[in-house]
């Protein structure tokens, strides 16, 4: 491991800064908190001998995202947590080599090595953990948040873009196809008029009537769907898949912020809550992403037009002097500076898609420089205080740029954050674990299932 990787773990300072979806006090839900607290782990909890429980997170300031959307968590033991070798052996555990020789035996075909073994164990260990078996659904409170199933649903579509791994995912992608018509919601759950900004179907960030109580409709959350139903669409031509990215590119199209009277006008809110007047760049920059895969998909060029809009307005009103990207800019005009690594990847990925689609070199020129500046600035610790959901995103779309401009210092990047991840973060169950206590979460696990995915796929296949 990298010896900035390996400080990592040893010592930081984390601040306490607000933002939408995170806990005021980082360390509830970062990477680099639960490497930070292991060893006082190690003797609070030495004399517990219960297994892990689903459990909600304690003591988690409320977010402006509901408080539930990470739920459950498994809070682990020391000793629940796994020190592996090169794929996934405990050292010493000869009743593991045992069983590992003798399945070798009874292989008939090479199995996975390396990062595509590493993404399976956790993409299984995932299922185990988190899949409600016959419902399509995630655990949650009863079921999953929106936001966390759409990465579970990106980390199987990933799994099923590894070239040549002979498994397949077809059950897990249609089971999750399932799942995900529960949170479709045409009357915006019977709300009064005036209590949403839009009427048009789309995925509310919780299971929608009868099953769940509905309620908001998070475009970013719609955003990430989209974008994976699109690739679903590339992957299998399922017409269901492009239909329903289509109508969550209608749900967006319509979310655009037109009134003269704010400040900066354009740009997606963070949701179709009314009182939400934010814009933001994760909200408006996936949304560029989105249009630009439906137009290479459909021809339609007012997808493409929407795209370079959105583009555009993210540049205009969230770019800083550094050439990164605040966060989102309120109804007075003031601009949230905080820096979050999804925030340039998704305008990294944007103005690579931009330059693909157009052949305009002004975005890839962007890009590049966007990624530059957050290559400098983003270093292991950095990305260590984010929620690996941040990094997966970030790295999809460094990984996306590198691709067209074969100057790759993005797979080293990703590769030492699984590998120090797969070292020190996972238990011996496969799950990995992130947050102060320690804990368990399926945004968490989907992250690190994308990453390894990803790193063992085509960029062909991100988008």
């Amino acid at each position: 491991m990298p010896p900035s990787v390996v400080v990592l773990a040893q010592s930081s300072i984390i601040v306490s800064f607000p933002h939408r979806r995170e806990i005021r006090a980082l360390c509830g839900s970062l990477l680099l908190c639960a490497a930070t607290s292991l060893g006082g782990a190690r003797v609070a909890h030495a004399a517990r001998v219960a297994a892990p429980v689903l459990t909600a997170a304690d003591g988690a300031p409320a977010s402006v995202y509901p408080a539930g959307a990470t739920r459950p968590s498994i809070r682990p033991k020391p000793s629940d947590f796994a020190r592996a070798g090169p794929y996934g052996r405990r050292a010493g555990a000869h009743a593991v080599a045992r069983s590992t020789a003798k399945a070798r035996r009874k292989r008939r075909k090479p199995g996975l090595r390396g990062n595509p073994a590493r993404a399976l164990l956790a993409f299984q260990a995932m299922q185990r953990a988190y899949y409600i078996p016959g419902s399509g659904l995630y655990d949650g409170e009863p079921f999953s948040y929106l936001w966390p199933f759409s990465q579970a649903l990106a980390a199987t579509i990933s799994m099923a873009s590894i070239p040549h791994s002979g498994v397949s995912f077809a059950r897990e992608i249609h089971a999750e196809m399932f799942g995900l018509r529960s949170y479709l919601d045409t009357n915006n759950s019977g709300a009064p008029e005036g209590t949403y900004t839009s009427t048009l179907a789309a995925f509310d960030g919780r299971v929608a009537p009868p099953a769940g109580r509905g309620g908001t409709k998070y475009y970013d959350d719609n955003d990430w769907v989209g974008i994976e139903l699109a690739r679903l669409y590339r992957l299998d031509r399922d017409p269901t898949a492009l239909s329903d990215a289509e109508a969550i590119m209608a749900f967006e199209m319509a979310g655009w912020q037109t009134s003269p009277e704010l400040p900066c006008p354009g740009g997606l809110p963070f949701s179709n809550d009314a009182e939400d007047t934010d814009r933001n760049t994760v909200t408006t920059a996936p949304a560029a992403e989105l249009g630009v895969q439906l137009y290479r998909i459909t021809g339609n060029v007012q997808y493409l037009q929407f795209a370079e809009m959105a583009y555009e307005w993210v540049r205009a009103c969230l770019l800083q002097p550094s050439s990164l990207y605040a966060d989102h800019i309120d109804r007075k005009g003031v601009v949230e500076p905080m820096l979050w690594s999804y925030n340039q990847g998704t305008m990294i990925g944007a103005g690579t898609l931009l330059f693909r689609a157009t052949g305009n070199a002004a975005y890839l020129y962007q890009a590049r420089q966007t990624a530059k500046a957050a290559l400098a600035y983003f270093t292991p610790e950095r990305l260590g205080s984010e929620n690996p959901f941040f990094p997966a995103v970030y790295f999809r779309n460094l990984l996306y740029l590198d691709s067209v401009t074969h100057d790759p210092p993005g797979p080293t990047i990703a590769q030492a954050y699984v590998d120090y991840a797969w070292q020190h973060l996972r238990l011996n169950s496969n799950l990995f674990v992130a947050g102060s206590p320690a804990s368990a979460q399926l945004l968490v696990q989907a992250a690190i299932v994308q990453i390894y995915a990803l790193l063992s796929s085509p960029a062909s296949t991100y988008f």
